[in-house]
Protein backbone atom coordinates (compact mmCIF):
# COMPACT_ATOMS: atom_id res chain seq x y z
CA UNK A 1 0.00 0.00 0.00
CA UNK A 2 1.49 3.43 -0.78
CA UNK A 3 1.33 6.13 1.26
CA UNK A 4 -0.14 9.39 -0.52
CA UNK A 5 0.48 11.68 2.18
CA UNK A 6 4.15 12.28 2.04
CA UNK A 7 5.26 15.86 1.35
CA UNK A 8 5.85 16.42 -2.51
CA UNK A 9 8.95 18.30 -1.54
CA UNK A 10 10.20 15.85 1.00
CA UNK A 11 10.12 12.83 -1.81
CA UNK A 12 13.51 11.19 -2.22
CA UNK A 13 14.55 7.71 -4.45
CA UNK A 14 14.26 5.62 -1.07
CA UNK A 15 10.99 7.03 -0.57
CA UNK A 16 9.86 5.76 -4.07
CA UNK A 17 12.44 3.08 -3.91
CA UNK A 18 10.35 1.61 -0.61
CA UNK A 19 7.35 2.35 -1.84
CA UNK A 20 7.59 -0.19 -5.49
CA UNK A 21 9.58 -2.71 -3.61
CA UNK A 22 12.89 -2.01 -5.54
CA UNK A 23 16.22 -1.22 -4.99
CA UNK A 24 17.40 2.75 -4.86
CA UNK A 25 19.86 1.98 -7.89
CA UNK A 26 16.83 0.44 -10.10
CA UNK A 27 14.93 3.72 -9.24
CA UNK A 28 17.66 6.06 -10.45
CA UNK A 29 17.02 4.07 -13.53
CA UNK A 30 13.77 4.67 -14.03
CA UNK A 31 13.93 8.12 -13.59
CA UNK A 32 16.96 8.97 -15.60
CA UNK A 33 15.59 6.92 -18.66
CA UNK A 34 17.81 4.25 -18.66
CA UNK A 35 16.49 1.36 -20.80
CA UNK A 36 17.51 -1.71 -19.16
CA UNK A 37 14.90 -2.37 -16.51
CA UNK A 38 12.19 -4.55 -16.77
CA UNK A 39 8.91 -3.04 -17.82
CA UNK A 40 6.48 -4.88 -15.06
CA UNK A 41 9.66 -3.39 -12.51
CA UNK A 42 9.31 -0.03 -14.46
CA UNK A 43 5.78 0.26 -14.26
CA UNK A 44 5.97 -0.32 -10.02
CA UNK A 45 8.71 2.53 -9.66
CA UNK A 46 6.69 5.03 -12.23
CA UNK A 47 3.14 4.33 -10.49
CA UNK A 48 5.66 4.83 -6.84
CA UNK A 49 6.79 8.31 -8.48
CA UNK A 50 3.78 9.33 -9.65
CA UNK A 51 1.29 8.16 -6.42
CA UNK A 52 4.31 10.18 -4.21
CA UNK A 53 4.68 13.42 -6.46
CA UNK A 54 8.18 12.71 -7.17
CA UNK A 55 7.24 12.48 -11.29
CA UNK A 56 5.86 15.99 -10.84
CA UNK A 57 8.54 17.61 -8.98
CA UNK A 58 11.04 16.16 -11.12
CA UNK A 59 8.91 17.50 -14.62
CA UNK A 60 8.99 20.63 -12.81
CA UNK A 61 12.47 21.41 -12.26
CA UNK A 62 14.26 24.43 -13.80
CA UNK A 63 16.34 24.45 -16.84
CA UNK A 64 17.31 28.01 -16.17
CA UNK A 65 21.03 28.68 -16.87
CA UNK A 66 21.28 25.67 -19.07
CA UNK A 67 21.44 23.60 -15.56
CA UNK A 68 19.77 19.69 -15.88
CA UNK A 69 19.30 20.32 -12.09
CA UNK A 70 20.90 16.79 -12.15
CA UNK A 71 23.67 15.23 -10.33
CA UNK A 72 26.24 12.43 -11.05
CA UNK A 73 26.55 10.08 -8.01
CA UNK A 74 29.82 7.89 -8.09
CA UNK A 75 30.41 4.50 -6.20
CA UNK A 76 31.95 1.30 -5.97
CA UNK A 77 28.89 -0.86 -5.50
CA UNK A 78 25.46 -0.70 -3.83
CA UNK A 79 26.02 -3.83 -1.19
CA UNK A 80 28.35 -2.05 1.35
CA UNK A 81 26.02 -0.19 4.56
CA UNK A 82 28.80 2.23 4.34
CA UNK A 83 27.46 3.48 1.08
CA UNK A 84 23.97 3.13 1.80
CA UNK A 85 24.34 5.61 4.82
CA UNK A 86 26.66 7.93 2.80
CA UNK A 87 23.70 7.78 -0.24
CA UNK A 88 21.03 8.70 2.42
CA UNK A 89 22.56 12.03 3.43
CA UNK A 90 23.32 12.98 -0.01
CA UNK A 91 19.59 11.72 -1.76
CA UNK A 92 18.41 13.91 1.77
CA UNK A 93 20.15 16.74 1.19
CA UNK A 94 19.97 17.00 -2.81
CA UNK A 95 15.98 16.30 -2.27
CA UNK A 96 15.56 20.16 -0.34
CA UNK A 97 18.07 21.80 -2.68
CA UNK A 98 15.63 20.55 -5.59
CA UNK A 99 18.14 18.44 -7.24
CA UNK A 100 17.86 14.78 -8.40
CA UNK A 101 20.93 12.58 -8.47
CA UNK A 102 21.98 9.72 -11.55
CA UNK A 103 23.50 6.86 -9.63
CA UNK A 104 26.27 4.67 -11.51
CA UNK A 105 28.59 2.27 -10.00
CA UNK A 106 31.81 0.51 -11.33
CA UNK A 107 31.48 -2.88 -9.50
CA UNK A 108 35.25 -2.42 -8.16
CA UNK A 109 36.62 -1.79 -11.77
CA UNK A 110 39.27 0.82 -12.07
CA UNK A 111 38.24 1.15 -15.80
CA UNK A 112 34.79 1.49 -15.43
CA UNK A 113 34.85 4.22 -13.23
CA UNK A 114 37.10 6.29 -15.89
CA UNK A 115 34.64 5.94 -18.38
CA UNK A 116 31.61 6.69 -15.94
CA UNK A 117 32.88 10.15 -15.32
CA UNK A 118 33.65 10.72 -18.82
CA UNK A 119 29.91 9.97 -20.31
CA UNK A 120 28.32 11.73 -16.96
CA UNK A 121 30.59 14.50 -17.86
CA UNK A 122 29.58 14.96 -21.57
CA UNK A 123 26.69 17.94 -20.12
CA UNK A 124 24.84 15.21 -18.63
CA UNK A 125 24.95 16.25 -15.13
CA UNK A 126 25.82 19.81 -13.16
CA UNK A 127 28.43 17.85 -11.30
CA UNK A 128 29.96 15.05 -9.32
CA UNK A 129 29.96 13.27 -6.39
CA UNK A 130 33.02 10.57 -6.11
CA UNK A 131 32.87 8.26 -3.04
CA UNK A 132 36.15 6.64 -2.28
CA UNK A 133 38.03 7.23 -6.10
CA UNK A 134 40.21 4.72 -6.97
CA UNK A 135 41.72 5.76 -10.22
CA UNK A 136 40.73 9.53 -10.04
CA UNK A 137 44.56 10.60 -12.13
CA UNK A 138 42.98 8.70 -15.28
CA UNK A 139 39.97 11.69 -15.20
CA UNK A 140 40.90 14.31 -12.85
CA UNK A 141 42.43 16.69 -15.54
CA UNK A 142 39.88 16.30 -17.67
CA UNK A 143 37.51 17.06 -15.26
CA UNK A 144 39.13 20.14 -14.01
CA UNK A 145 39.60 21.24 -17.98
CA UNK A 146 35.94 20.52 -18.92
CA UNK A 147 34.76 22.91 -15.59
CA UNK A 148 32.70 20.56 -14.42
CA UNK A 149 32.67 20.70 -10.16
CA UNK A 150 33.04 17.79 -8.42
CA UNK A 151 33.35 16.80 -4.66
CA UNK A 152 35.52 13.62 -3.51
CA UNK A 153 33.85 11.90 -0.49
CA UNK A 154 36.26 9.90 1.83
CA UNK A 155 39.49 9.99 -0.47
CA UNK A 156 42.74 11.48 0.08
CA UNK A 157 45.77 12.06 -2.01
CA UNK A 158 48.60 14.65 -3.05
CA UNK A 159 46.13 16.66 -4.89
CA UNK A 160 43.63 17.51 -2.64
CA UNK A 161 44.68 20.89 -2.26
CA UNK A 162 43.27 21.82 -5.38
CA UNK A 163 40.18 19.51 -4.68
CA UNK A 164 37.35 19.91 -2.91
CA UNK A 165 36.72 16.66 -0.78
CA UNK A 166 34.99 16.03 2.19
CA UNK A 167 36.11 13.33 4.76
CA UNK A 168 36.09 11.84 8.20
CA UNK A 169 39.87 12.15 10.54
CA UNK A 170 40.72 8.29 9.29
CA UNK A 171 44.23 8.80 11.49
CA UNK A 172 43.03 10.26 14.04
CA UNK A 173 40.46 7.59 14.37
CA UNK A 174 42.52 4.36 14.24
CA UNK A 175 45.10 5.96 16.24
CA UNK A 176 42.43 6.12 19.43
CA UNK A 177 40.91 3.12 18.94
CA UNK A 178 44.71 1.65 18.99
CA UNK A 179 45.33 3.50 21.89
CA UNK A 180 42.18 2.55 23.50
CA UNK A 181 43.59 -1.01 22.88
CA UNK A 182 46.86 -0.22 24.51
CA UNK A 183 45.56 1.14 27.76
CA UNK A 184 43.17 -1.51 28.36
CA UNK A 185 46.68 -3.81 28.78
CA UNK A 186 46.55 -5.28 25.14
CA UNK A 187 50.41 -5.18 23.98
CA UNK A 188 49.88 -7.65 20.86
CA UNK A 189 47.67 -5.88 18.27
CA UNK A 190 47.51 -6.94 14.95
CA UNK A 191 46.23 -4.80 11.68
CA UNK A 192 43.55 -5.30 9.03
CA UNK A 193 44.08 -2.75 5.99
CA UNK A 194 41.82 -1.60 3.50
CA UNK A 195 42.56 -1.53 0.09
CA UNK A 196 46.30 0.17 -0.31
CA UNK A 197 45.45 2.17 -3.58
CA UNK A 198 42.75 4.19 -1.70
CA UNK A 199 44.24 7.20 0.46
CA UNK A 200 42.16 6.28 3.20
CA UNK A 201 43.24 2.79 4.10
CA UNK A 202 47.50 4.39 4.44
CA UNK A 203 45.90 6.87 6.97
CA UNK A 204 43.94 4.21 9.17
CA UNK A 205 47.37 1.88 8.39
CA UNK A 206 49.41 5.47 9.76
CA UNK A 207 47.71 5.94 12.70
CA UNK A 208 47.72 2.10 13.66
CA UNK A 209 51.28 2.09 13.39
CA UNK A 210 51.42 5.60 14.92
CA UNK A 211 49.48 4.74 18.32
CA UNK A 212 51.90 1.48 18.91
CA UNK A 213 55.01 4.16 18.88
CA UNK A 214 53.87 6.89 20.90
CA UNK A 215 53.31 3.66 23.59
CA UNK A 216 56.74 1.96 23.00
CA UNK A 217 55.17 -0.97 20.42
CA UNK A 218 56.98 -2.00 18.00
CA UNK A 219 54.49 -3.01 14.79
CA UNK A 220 54.75 -7.07 13.96
CA UNK A 221 55.08 -7.28 10.11
CA UNK A 222 53.09 -10.97 10.25
CA UNK A 223 50.25 -9.50 12.18
CA UNK A 224 49.82 -6.86 9.62
CA UNK A 225 47.58 -8.43 7.15
CA UNK A 226 46.08 -7.12 3.88
CA UNK A 227 42.61 -6.98 2.92
CA UNK A 228 40.44 -4.85 0.64
CA UNK A 229 38.00 -3.64 2.48
CA UNK A 230 35.20 -6.83 1.79
CA UNK A 231 33.90 -9.13 4.07
CA UNK A 232 35.41 -12.27 2.88
CA UNK A 233 38.93 -10.34 3.18
CA UNK A 234 38.47 -9.93 6.80
CA UNK A 235 37.47 -13.36 6.81
CA UNK A 236 40.16 -15.39 5.85
CA UNK A 237 42.54 -12.64 8.33
CA UNK A 238 40.18 -13.78 10.85
CA UNK A 239 41.20 -17.51 9.70
CA UNK A 240 44.86 -16.65 9.57
CA UNK A 241 44.84 -14.51 13.11
CA UNK A 242 43.18 -17.79 14.41
CA UNK A 243 45.89 -20.48 13.45
CA UNK A 244 49.05 -18.93 14.11
CA UNK A 245 51.12 -19.72 16.70
CA UNK A 246 51.71 -16.57 18.45
CA UNK A 247 48.77 -14.48 17.78
CA UNK A 248 48.02 -11.30 18.86
CA UNK A 249 45.18 -10.34 21.72
CA UNK A 250 43.78 -7.73 19.62
CA UNK A 251 43.13 -6.76 16.63
CA UNK A 252 42.38 -3.37 14.69
CA UNK A 253 40.20 -3.61 11.50
CA UNK A 254 40.55 -0.87 9.01
CA UNK A 255 36.53 -1.34 8.61
CA UNK A 256 33.45 -2.71 10.25
CA UNK A 257 32.49 -5.50 7.52
CA UNK A 258 35.85 -6.97 7.64
CA UNK A 259 35.71 -6.88 11.23
CA UNK A 260 32.42 -9.11 10.92
CA UNK A 261 34.12 -11.23 8.61
CA UNK A 262 37.28 -11.33 10.76
CA UNK A 263 35.28 -12.40 14.26
CA UNK A 264 32.87 -14.90 12.03
CA UNK A 265 36.32 -16.62 10.98
CA UNK A 266 37.70 -16.46 14.41
CA UNK A 267 34.16 -18.04 16.20
CA UNK A 268 34.31 -20.81 13.97
CA UNK A 269 38.04 -21.11 14.97
CA UNK A 270 36.78 -21.58 18.47
CA UNK A 271 37.97 -18.45 19.45
CA UNK A 272 35.74 -16.26 21.51
CA UNK A 273 35.39 -12.78 21.08
CA UNK A 274 36.44 -10.45 23.71
CA UNK A 275 37.52 -13.49 25.83
CA UNK A 276 40.15 -14.72 23.29
CA UNK A 277 40.95 -12.00 21.24
CA UNK A 278 39.55 -8.37 21.22
CA UNK A 279 38.31 -6.50 18.07
CA UNK A 280 37.28 -3.04 16.90
CA UNK A 281 36.13 -1.73 13.01
CA UNK A 282 35.67 1.82 11.77
CA UNK A 283 32.79 3.73 10.21
CA UNK A 284 29.70 2.37 12.66
CA UNK A 285 27.97 0.57 9.79
CA UNK A 286 24.00 -0.39 11.28
CA UNK A 287 24.83 -3.65 11.44
CA UNK A 288 27.50 -3.09 13.81
CA UNK A 289 25.41 -2.62 16.65
CA UNK A 290 23.35 -5.79 16.34
CA UNK A 291 26.06 -8.22 15.47
CA UNK A 292 26.84 -10.02 18.43
CA UNK A 293 28.82 -9.34 19.72
CA UNK A 294 27.84 -5.79 19.27
CA UNK A 295 30.76 -4.25 17.90
CA UNK A 296 33.29 -1.57 19.09
CA UNK A 297 34.32 0.42 16.41
CA UNK A 298 35.27 4.33 15.19
CA UNK A 299 32.39 5.79 14.08
CA UNK A 300 32.76 8.31 11.32
CA UNK A 301 29.51 10.39 10.28
CA UNK A 302 28.37 8.74 6.96
CA UNK A 303 25.44 10.62 6.64
CA UNK A 304 26.62 14.08 7.53
CA UNK A 305 29.67 13.30 4.90
CA UNK A 306 27.65 12.62 1.95
CA UNK A 307 25.30 15.81 3.11
CA UNK A 308 28.30 18.11 3.34
CA UNK A 309 29.62 16.59 0.00
CA UNK A 310 26.01 17.56 -1.67
CA UNK A 311 25.97 21.31 -0.23
CA UNK A 312 29.47 21.67 -1.26
CA UNK A 313 28.63 20.59 -4.53
CA UNK A 314 25.85 22.10 -5.36
CA UNK A 315 27.93 25.59 -3.79
CA UNK A 316 30.44 25.04 -6.46
CA UNK A 317 27.58 24.92 -9.28
CA UNK A 318 26.30 28.40 -7.96
CA UNK A 319 29.81 29.63 -7.71
CA UNK A 320 32.19 28.16 -9.60
CA UNK A 321 35.35 30.60 -9.41
CA UNK A 322 35.17 29.78 -5.18
CA UNK A 323 38.58 28.04 -3.97
CA UNK A 324 38.74 24.12 -3.28
CA UNK A 325 38.07 23.87 0.10
CA UNK A 326 39.09 19.87 2.10
CA UNK A 327 36.48 19.31 4.98
CA UNK A 328 37.83 16.62 7.86
CA UNK A 329 35.08 15.38 10.02
CA UNK A 330 35.34 14.29 13.45
CA UNK A 331 35.28 10.20 14.35
CA UNK A 332 34.34 9.31 17.81
CA UNK A 333 35.19 5.77 19.32
CA UNK A 334 31.85 3.63 20.00
CA UNK A 335 32.60 1.03 22.95
CA UNK A 336 30.38 -1.84 22.75
CA UNK A 337 31.15 -5.53 23.51
CA UNK A 338 33.47 -6.69 21.28
CA UNK A 339 36.98 -5.50 23.63
CA UNK A 340 37.92 -6.43 26.48
CA UNK A 341 40.71 -5.54 29.05
CA UNK A 342 43.77 -7.90 29.33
Amino acid sequence: MIKEDKKKGAVTIFDVAEAAGVSYSTVSRVANGYQFVKPTTRKKVETAMKQLGYVANLKARSLAGGRSQLIGLLVYDFQSSYLVEIVRGIDDEMSQLDYDMMLSTTHHRKQKESAHVQKLAQGMVDGLLIVLPSNLEAYVEDLSRQNLPFVLIDYTGNETETINTVRASNRKGVYDATSYLIQLGHREIGFITGAMEVGCSAERLQGYQDALHDHGLVARPDWLLAGDFLEMSGYLAGKRFASMTERPTAIVSSNDVMALGAITALQEMGLRVPDDMSIIGFDDVPEASYFRPKLTTVRQPLQEMGRIAARMLVQMIKNPDEPAAQLELPTELIVRESVRPR
